[in-house]
């Protein structure tokens, strides 16, 4: 997804979420190439930056984040709602 916001002076930015690789596929190569891809994508459209969630317990996803350039940055809050 790609947002633009009043953040950085109106430019946009690519938004990633829920990247998951079948459990049995994992050490492929297979989440660095959709990931690379992204990126790719991103600096084609001139955006500013990626930004992407993971969930909090995930550390091996944090890991292969780190792995690939993404430094953490931000702490997130969900309040669910019946």
């Amino acid at each position: 997804m790609v947002t633009t916001s009043l953040t950085g002076r109106g430019s946009s930015a690519m938004i990633i979420e829920a990247v998951q690789t079948r459990a049995d596929m994992r050490g492929q190569g297979i989440g660095a190439l959709m990931i690379e891809f992204a990126i790719a994508e991103a600096k084609g459209r001139g955006l500013r930056l990626i930004q992407l969630t993971s969930n909090v317990i995930r550390k091996d996803a944090h890991r292969f984040y780190e792995m690939l350039g993404f430094k953490p940055s931000h702490l997130g809050f969900k309040m669910a709602l019946k």
